[in-house]
């Protein structure tokens, strides 16, 4: 496994769409294995590929209290959303410094690839679920600040711009 290097915002392949897996390959699971240890070590309970400039539908997720809970997807969608709102202060390893409390829903179904290549539904809860749409909106070429009013997200923009200089 090899810790990977993350694209600096803006760096322009964060916006743009990823494109699908059409088969889970050794090269794949590679790739999974060195997101989750670059996630790891952030630390962070998510990561998406086009993160680390692989303009791949791969992410993984683990917001659990133990971090053995790894959830690798390839082309991940959400099918289903609660109405149930909740909001998570979110943050992302492209533009260090800075974060923001965003509104999502509270819970996701989501299809996805598995690491074995069978298409797989699954529910996620709170804060994983939080972390699964925050990656399937890197993989669409998507910040968590475009969730943001331009004003907010202007703000945040600047003070970036400061820290990162």
């Amino acid at each position: 496994m090899t810790k990977r290097r993350f694209i600096p915002w803006p760096d322009p392949r964060l916006r743009r769409a990823a494109e699908p897996v059409n088969e889970i390959t050794d090269e794949i699971r590679r790739l999974w294995d060195d997101m989750i240890e670059t996630m790891d070590a952030m630390p962070g309970v998510g990561l998406a590929a086009p993160q680390i400039g692989v303009m791949l539908q791969v992410a993984v997720v683990d917001a659990s209290e133990g971090r053995n809970r790894r959830v690798r997807m390839a082309n991940p969608e959400v099918i289903d959303a609660s109405a149930v709102m909740h909001v998570h202060e979110e943050a992302s390893p492209n533009l260090p410094g800075v974060s923001a409390k965003i509104r999502r829903p509270r819970g996701v179904s989501v299809r996805f690839l598995d690491e074995n290549g069978v298409i797989t539904r699954r529910d996620f809860v709170g804060l994983e679920a939080t972390s699964v749409q925050h990656q399937i909106d890197h993989l669409a070429g998507r910040m968590y600040f475009d969730n943001l009013s331009k004003v907010k997200r202007d703000m945040l923009l600047r003070k970036a711009r400061k820290l990162n200089g």
